[in-house]
């Protein structure tokens, strides 16, 4: 369950957190890219929820804003991420973050 900003979200019966990041882009800038880092799976978004719509697909990816980073002049959006999984192998695991990694990479890595 996420309890970063003092709130519970609902999860799933078998869900785990797979991966907690901080990253360095805007919401719309995530959801551009999202559908190649997801395998083109549709979604939907909720609020800062994001679930596929097919359920034999079953992660679920919590977006919520963060304060912009401030380098002098230059100014990131930044959000924090979480990927839950659910019923997922560890190789099912690793695939499914290795895709969304090679996706969100900037400038080579």
């Amino acid at each position: 369950m996420n309890l970063r900003s003092g709130r519970r979200l609902p999860g799933a019966d078998g869900e785990v957190l797979a991966l907690s990041q901080d990253m360095t882009t805007s919401r719309e800038a995530f959801l551009r890219s999202l559908p190649a880092a997801v395998d083109h799976v549709a979604f939907r978004v909720d609020g800062g929820e994001i679930r596929p719509l097919d359920p034999h697909h079953q992660w679920r990816i919590v977006l919520e804003p963060m304060d912009d980073l401030v380098l002098g002049m230059i100014v990131l959006p930044r959000q924090h991420v979480e990927i839950f999984l659910t019923d997922c192998n560890a190789d099912e695991t690793k695939h499914f973050l290795a895709r969304f990694e090679l996706y969100f990479r900037r400038a080579g890595g």
